[in-house]
């Protein structure tokens, strides 16, 4: 068993952008610039949020925090949208997730500028992703598809699992491993909570990617032996042995599944790393322009 160090890969890749960064200042560039939306107060959120801004200052980049009240109307929310999207000197922003229930999430994900959606969550981004064109791909996926690529793992020909049907993580994950070249060239089948038989089919999966948002659903009798197991699960659970009194949990029950796996990321440190090192990497592109 081998560990995919998220945590390790995103330095890595933090390292590049800020290198990058120097270069483009060098030569009169612009520094780029990420901001986020940041409605309420919820505690995963925040922290999230905070990661984001402290890995800007790192590789060099601008960053801006727009915060609002969990009462705030669609319609204030929806011009602050469009106030970032007028304004030239920002290059990508996040409307930070969940928002409050009174508020249309699809209506303010399709108000962002596909230009600079860094989230790659606008139809337009969605939808060339799913051609194969160039476009801003959600920061998940892409950052599963850069630990695949940096862990040089195996994907042609092979069976990946996708426990999970969103459209953050399940479906762009499934549309890009069965894409052609690598990596890709899978054979994928997603699954979720009306599969049947959901042992039987984890079981034939040469590469499981768990992100179903339950805590150790996978265990070790859903496991073959060397297969890679990609966790992307992080729910907080209630703790007594830590001192912010919560941990993260993964979708993965670790310590009985590792023990089968050729690959596994753990959690944390596995995936979640990467979610920020590939929103640096999609602002980086939307500063230089180069793929609108």
């Amino acid at each position: 068993m081998q560990i995919i160090d998220g945590k390790a890969t995103s330095q890595i890749v933090k390292d590049e952008i800020a290198a990058e960064v120097t270069q483009m200042k060098a030569k009169g560039g612009k520094t780029p610039h990420l901001a986020a939306i940041l409605v309420g107060n919820d505690g995963g959120s925040e922290t999230y949020v905070a990661a984001k801004i402290k890995a800007c200052e790192y590789v060099g980049f601008k960053s801006s925090l727009v915060r609002f009240k969990d009462d705030v109307s669609e319609e204030e929310l929806l011009a602050k949208v469009q106030e970032l999207n007028d304004d030239d000197d920002i290059d990508g922003f996040i409307v930070q997730l969940p928002l409050p229930k009174h508020i249309s999430e699809q209506k303010v994900t399709d108000a962002v500028d596909y230009r600079k959606d860094v989230d790659g969550f606008h139809p337009q981004n969605v939808g060339k992703m799913s051609i194969g064109s160039p476009a801003f791909v959600s920061a998940t996926p892409q950052g599963i598809m850069e630990l695949i690529k940096r862990y040089k793992i195996e994907t042609s020909g092979k069976h990946v699992v996708i426990i999970g049907r969103s459209n953050i993580v399940g479906r762009p994950m499934s549309i890009l491993l069965s894409q052609k070249g690598y990596p890709g060239d899978a054979t994928v089948t997603v699954c979720h909570s009306r599969t049947a038989n959901l042992k039987e089919v984890c079981l034939q999966g040469d590469i499981i990617i768990a992100a179903i948002g339950s805590p150790e659903f996978v265990k070790a009798n859903m496991v073959k032996q060397g297969a890679v197991v990609i966790d992307v699960g992080t729910t907080r659970i209630k703790s007594d042995t830590t001192k912010s009194g919560w941990k993260l949990k993964g979708d993965v029950a670790y310590d009985e599944v590792a023990s089968k796996c050729s690959w596994i990321t753990p959690v944390p440190g596995g995936v979640g790393p990467m979610t920020i090192a590939s929103l640096l990497q999609n602002t980086l592109k939307a500063a230089k322009k180069e793929i609108y």
